[in-house]
């Protein structure tokens, strides 16, 4: 379902996209058939590579044919592309094979790739002429306004940290937040809510999530729900999946762009979409108020497929809603059904803790879980006190883990509301340091500190190593953790 006026809206906030050309230089010795060469940039860009060549020997009689890869870490090019037998499309491989036929000359890539490292391999040239790579240059693209950025004077490991953290956001921030910009290249809506929160504190393009926010509610399903992403092109199509907890997320998200931006008019218009959310998702609880997983459908809180995700699911219904009454109060409208919900699924959610063992179980198995705890005290379901028992009884009970640094950031928010700030200091280095003593400039998807090579999809060379709901440790070291603070 299309409102032509809200994306009519979101095209008004189509941000400036800034260019930079970088440029590396070749090397001198000359390839041959089966020669290949790997080439560093030096860090993460998102852009339009371009490679030239020079020859040696007589005038080429044939085309230069050559294999070229674009990777994000090393690792990728350690892989066996044609082995690659996952359930995400290989055509998301960053990998071409390219005949040129006028020589010397430049290639000119025209599909979009994100990238540090670039492999060219020569799979066939003539007996009369060799090439050699002389230089490889990349048109990088961001929204992301270098000139804008919040300075913040961070020095050691928080610099180091917060500098991945902030090249992260930069090659998402494209025409949309992007997930990734290696893959998927979409809008979605939990890396969205997230990013918006690393931008708030960085860049402040308030423009771009106005944009998305628009551009969700812009194109909808048939009954008015909100799909878990978007697709741009050729033109604005929402998708046909939808999650849960990312459909809630918008509630917050809106909620977050008001705080920051002040924006009514927008608050004003999104507002009856929220509303419409809350509408069709409070039909997917049972008689005792507790959320119904069959009614729900897939709910998203991490990649683990060993989690029950129900007192997480129930946990961010009310997390949302408490959002949607801030909205409704400020536009003065009526709140009274929606804090009666929220009683009501509290008083449910708080059936699912378990005395015995100190913790909020979840499921049909009484699954104890990390995320059940975390999402319970970032809904308020608890007090500051209990929020840190059933956290840290979880852990102590072999609970299950979290497997992505999206999860990750909602630990280390309820570790700082629940009063602990050294702890997330510490947790937030090590999980996310983790990724920095493994050279990345840019943070990750999933990553599993006791398994780094561990890919939901089923191998690391469709893997995205620039992920936007990564970015949050620049959000985190700003907003609770600035230098003066440390000291």
């Amino acid at each position: 379902m299309q409102n032509t006026e809200f994306l009519k809206k979101a095209e008004d906030s189509k941000p400036i996209l800034y260019t930079e050309t970088v440029c590396i230089p070749g090397r001198t010795e000359p390839m041959k058939d089966g020669d290949e060469a790997v080439f560093d940039f030096g860090n993460h860009y998102v852009g339009y590579p371009e490679i030239t060549f020079e020859t040696v020997g007589h005038h080429p009689d044939a085309p230069l044919y050559f294999e070229v890869q674009f990777a994000e870490i090393a690792e990728e090019l350690d892989q066996d592309t044609d082995s690659y037998n996952g359930w995400i499309s290989r055509s998301w491989i960053q990998k071409e094979a390219v005949h040129m036929d006028v020589l010397p000359g430049t290639y000119r890539f025209e599909r979009r790739y994100a990238f540090r490292y670039v492999r060219i391999r020569i799979l066939s040239v003539s007996g009369n002429y060799s090439v050699v790579v002389k230089e490889l240059k990349a048109d990088t693209v961001t929204s992301a306004d270098d000139a804008a950025l919040v300075k913040v004077p961070f020095t050691g490991k928080d610099k180091r940290l917060d500098e991945v953290s902030v090249r992260t956001l930069r090659s998402c921030m494209q025409d949309v937040f992007e997930d990734g910009p290696k893959r998927d290249r979409r809008l979605w809506l939990g890396d969205l809510r997230l990013e918006a929160l690393a931008d708030y504190e960085t860049y402040r393009n308030y423009g771009l999530v106005k944009r998305c926010l628009y551009l969700f509610a812009g194109s909808t399903l048939a009954d008015g729900r909100l799909a878990n992403n978007m697709f741009m092109a050729p033109e604005v199509e929402c998708d046909d999946q939808t999650m849960f907890d990312y459909t809630l997320f918008f509630i917050n998200t809106l909620w977050d762009y008001w705080s920051h931006s002040r924006d009514t008019a927008t608050l004003r218009d999104l507002e009856p979409v929220c509303m419409r959310q809350y509408e069709l998702l409070k039909e997917c609880f049972d008689e005792d108020d507790l959320l119904d997983m069959n009614k729900a459908g897939n709910v998203f809180i991490d990649w683990n497929f060993q989690l029950d995700k129900q007192a997480s699911g129930q946990a961010v219904y009310i997390y949302a809603l408490k959002d949607l009454v801030k909205i409704r109060s400020e536009l003065g409208k009526d709140t009274d059904e929606l804090i009666r919900e929220i009683e009501r699924k509290t008083e449910a959610a708080k059936s699912l803790y378990d005395a015995e063992k100190g913790v909020f179980i979840s499921g049909p198995g009484k699954q104890i879980s990390l995320a059940s705890q975390v999402w319970m005290v970032l809904a308020g379901v608890t007090n500051q006190e209990t929020g840190q028992a059933v956290m840290e009884n979880a852990l102590q009970q072999n609970a299950v883990g979290m497997n992505s640094p999206y999860a990750y950031h909602h630990y280390i928010q309820a570790l700082i509301e629940t009063g602990q700030k050294d702890k997330a200091y510490r947790e937030m280095h090590v999980y996310w340091g983790g990724m920095i003593e493994r050279g990345t400039d840019t943070f990750w998807e999933l990553y599993n500190p006791a398994d780094p090579s561990s890919s939901p999809y089923g191998g690391i060379v469709v893997h995205s190593f620039c992920h936007a709901w990564s970015c949050t440790p620049a959000y985190f070291l700003r907003k609770y953790f600035r230098p003066q603070e440390n000291q």
